[in-house]
């Protein structure tokens, strides 16, 4: 496999992971009630994570 497209899956998943940990936050409160810093999370791990898969349908 190439290096671009690992680089490019590794972004994705970290960025999947970050949306799902701060969503699970947002909903449950885990870490506290500081709800702008988990929207921002979730914006930032949205947009990467729009960016990785734009990405990889460009390396195909």
């Amino acid at each position: 496999m190439e290096l671009d497209k690992v680089i490019t899956y590794s972004a994705i998943g970290v960025a999947g992971l970050v949306l799902l940990v701060f969503a699970l936050d947002l909903a449950a409160g885990i870490f506290g009630r500081l709800i702008p810093m988990d929207v921002l999370f979730i914006l930032g791990a949205a947009f990467l994570l729009w960016q990785g898969i734009e990405t990889a349908l460009e390396l195909r």
